[in-house]
Formats: C-alpha cells, sequence, structure tokens
C-alpha cells in the first residue's frame, strides 16, 4: 500500500451555516444533491491480478469537491479576493468569471476584489487599486485571451506584508490562480495566516500551461494550448515539404516538462523529431540529433522539428540568472538549434531551408478552446464552493475525471513529466519514427 501521501485537507473551523444553494427542478424549487465531507474517490486506481483476484494497489483517497449542506463563511460578511499569477495562459479570464458568478449568484456574495498583478498587487508600495468584480464587469471575458487582472511573477515570498494587505482589506477569501511558484506562495501564505490565528481561506486554481503539477489530471489551458501548436506545426511542414530540403523548426513552451510537445506530435504525425526537456540528446556524433538529421534529409528531402523549450539546455551551457519567479533563466534552445543546424549543413556542403517558429506567445495570449472553457467554469465554481466551506490551504483538481480537493503542499511537492519509459511518449516515438536514443555511447 502507498500512504505516503497526507491528502487532508485542512479547514478553518466548523462549517454550521445552511447553504443558500438551491437548484430549479421540474417539481419546483429543491434543495441541491450536497456533496459530504467523507464522499472521496480513490487516487490511485491501479490494480494487480493475485490469487484473490484483483487487489488494489493503493487505498488512498481524495476528498470529493462540490457544495456542502453547510458552509463555513456568512456570505454577506465575505469579502473575496482573486489574484491571477505568473505567464498568460488560455482561461484565465474563464476562471475569474467562473468565480465571480459562483460567488454572486450561487451565494449571494457581493463583496469581490480582483487584484492586480498578482501577488505584486498586494505588497505595499503597489499603485495598483484592486477592481470590485460583479457579473457585468465578467459578463464577456472568457471570450477574450489573457487576464483583465493582469498577471505578474514575483512578489509570493513576501508573505507577512501580503497577509498584512489582506488583513487591512477585511479579506476572507483568496483565490490564487497559478502555477508552482504561485501556489507554493499561496500556501506559505495560508502558514502565515494560520501563525496569526486568523479566518482566512486560501483557495488555489492549477494554472500550468506545460501540465506538469503532480496529482493533477489536466491543467487549464493546456488543451489550448495543444490547439494552437498544431496549426504551427502544420505550417512549418508545408514550408519544409515545399523546399529544397527544407528543415521546419518549431519551439514550444515546455521548462521542465515536454506534454505539449508530445500531445502535439500526435495530433499532427508531420513531425520527425520531438525534442522534450525528459529525453536528453547529443547534437553531434554518429548517434547524434545532427548525423539523424542529415539522413532525414538525404532520404525524405525535409524535416520537422519539434523542440519543448526546456529541451536540450545542457548543449549550451548553464546560467545562473533567475527571472522574478526565481526560475532558472534558460537559453534560447529554438535559436540555439537553427544556428547550429545551419553551421552544420553549410560544413557539410548540403543545402537546406530552415524555417524558424515560435509561437510562444501567440499560444500563450490565446482564448481558452471549447474544453478548456468548459473546465474552466467547473474549476472555479469547485474553487468557490470549497472557500465557502471554510477549506484552506486547498486547490482544486481533476483526478480520474472527478473533481476534488488536494493539499496544496501535497500537490507541489513534485512536478510531473514526461515518463520517457510510459506509454505516451511511446507513443510519440511510433509516430515521429525518430531513434529510441539520440546519445552517443560514452567511451
Amino acid at each position: 500500500m502507498n500512504n505516503s501521501f497526507d491528502f487532508h485537507v485542512p479547514v478553518l473551523g466548523e462549517a454550521k451555516i445552511q447553504s443558500p444553494i438551491k437548484m430549479a427542478t421540474e417539481r419546483g424549487e429543491a434543495t441541491a444533491a450536497y456533496v459530504k465531507d467523507d464522499d472521496t474517490v480513490l487516487f490511485d486506481i491501479d490494480a494487480k491480478k493475485s490469487e484473490k483476484g484483483l487487489e488494489l494497489i493503493c487505498d488512498d483517497v481524495l476528498q470529493v469537491a462540490g457544495p456542502r449542506e453547510k458552509i463555513y463563511f456568512n456570505p454577506s460578511h465575505v469579502h473575496a479576493a482573486i489574484a491571477t499569477c505568473g505567464g498568460l495562459c488560455p482561461g484565465l479570464n474563464n476562471v475569474i468569471r467562473a468565480v465571480v458568478r459562483c460567488l454572486w449568484f450561487s451565494y449571494g456574495v457581493r463583496r469581490i476584489s480582483g487584484i492586480q498583478y498578482g501577488y505584486q498587487g498586494l505588497l505595499p508600495e503597489t499603485k495598483y487599486s484592486p477592481i470590485p468584480l460583479d457579473p457585468d464587469v465578467v459578463d464577456d471575458i472568457q471570450v477574450k485571451g489573457g487576464t483583465i487582472l493582469g498577471s505578474a511573477r514575483g512578489g509570493g515570498d513576501r508573505v507577512e506584508e501580503i497577509v498584512d494587505s489582506l488583513e487591512r482589506m477585511n479579506v476572507n477569501v483568496l483565490f490564487s490562480v497559478g502555477g508552482d511558484g504561485t501556489l507554493r506562495g499561496a500556501d506559505e501564505i495560508g502558514d502565515e495566516i494560520a501563525k496569526r490565528n486568523l479566518k482566512i481561506s486560501v483557495i488555489g486554481i492549477p494554472k500550468t500551461i506545460d501540465n506538469d503539477l503532480s496529482f493533477i489530471q489536466s491543467s487549464f489551458g493546456f488543451d489550448s494550448a495543444v490547439s494552437m501548436a498544431v496549426p504551427a506545426v502544420r505550417g512549418a511542414h508545408v514550408e519544409a515539404h515545399d523546399s529544397i530540403n527544407g528543415i521546419g523548426l518549431v519551439k514550444v513552451m515546455g521548462r521542465d516538462a515536454g506534454f505539449i510537445s508530445a500531445h502535439t506530435a500526435l495530433a499532427m504525425s508531420d513531425v520527425n523529431f520531438c525534442l522534450i526537456p525528459e529525453d536528453p540528446f547529443d547534437m553531434e556524433g554518429p548517434n547524434g540529433l545532427l548525423q539523424h538529421l542529415k539522413t532525414r534529409i538525404i532520404s525524405r528531402n525535409h524535416a520537422v522539428i519539434l523542440v519543448a523549450e526546456g529541451a536540450g539546455q545542457n548543449l549550451g551551457g548553464s546560467t545562473e540568472e533567475q527571472d522574478a519567479s526565481g526560475n532558472i533563466r534558460y537559453m534560447d534552445i529554438g535559436i540555439f538549434l537553427r544556428d547550429r543546424i545551419k553551421d552544420f549543413f553549410t560544413k557539410e556542403g548540403i543545402e537546406v531551408n530552415m524555417k524558424y517558429i515560435d509561437p510562444s506567445y501567440i499560444i500563450r495570449s490565446a482564448p481558452a478552446n471549447p474544453n478548456d472553457s468548459i473546465y474552466c467554469s467547473r474549476l472555479g465554481a469547485h474553487a468557490v464552493h470549497a472557500a465557502m466551506t471554510g477549506k484552506t490551504q486547498t486547490l482544486i483538481s481533476l483526478v480520474n475525471n472527478k473533481f476534488v480537493h488536494i493539499p496544496i503542499r501535497v500537490a507541489v511537492a513534485a512536478k510531473n513529466k514526461v515518463n520517457t519509459e510510459g506509454s505516451l511518449w511511446r507513443d510519440v516515438l511510433e509516430n515521429t519514427r525518430q531513434p529510441v536514443n539520440m546519445k552517443n555511447k560514452q567511451k
């Protein structure tokens, strides 16, 4: 049995207030089908066969998300705040809209503030005032890319100052929408709130376009990112195919996880080399990328390379520079590959036509596609239900097609990565027909 994860959901106190949520039925108005705190689903659904039949490998369970019959906060007293942090991602506006509408219509909360530019909008020196939010303000924002609140990196480490601001604003609930760094900050904010014995709920809504958060079946914006990456690859293929020895090189997001690249490669069978951070490769040598690319060009006269931004970082020298979120600044692998490939074929005396496409910011700023729109609406509503019930330091996740509560601390303990021995990467290799390994043997 695997009991290494503590899925216990922190709460601010006992929920004693009757929920105002009702639902319409054909027979009139009736009480909604509430979810109970002891409603759970299995985290690990794998099973193994034994003499007794099928046995579960893991008995860890996750608390099901949804509206409860009793809530912790009196809606008329609630002041909720929403912050969107980190880089842009399709679906941010959809989440904001869902949170505001659920607070307003389902619970009757009338004080909702949008924090501008992430955690920086909660710092004492900020010049950005909170934006009052209501259903009219968010009426049609779901069709737009980006976030009406603005987004920024950094500031999440100034925990004491952020909690000071929450106290001054009389905020009862903070919805933090962001990725790994944002959620770590949210958990630390929750710790400081608990230290001061304050009754402020901190709820995370996981946003990482790279889909690299653990215990998250799929992050919102990921499906839209793949949908937007596909046309870029299609264009690269057309350019490469219709040129003399054409090479189409496309770079997409994926600092430490190659999920966007892997899924895009499967969606577009025209990709010949899919390069991801989890699968290191050599440039030079008999089994390096350049030699395999040369073989492909000679035999087929064109090639398409799809690379994740975090791939091949060992090839160009490391850097200790960090961005505002504390992430190490990576070299631009797209530019690096473009220049090295050109130099290689020039030395080989082979004419090539290189087309380099970097659609990263087009993808990040795009509006959510229908799948993500639905997902964001449900994530936002479940986040509100969790907050009003007094859950805290908890995020909303989709696991085994069920919306569940997961303690933030557990979710950010490790990053999700493509398993290069798993079925996803196997399918990518079969689709691209690239070598299983592009590393030269060490002498």
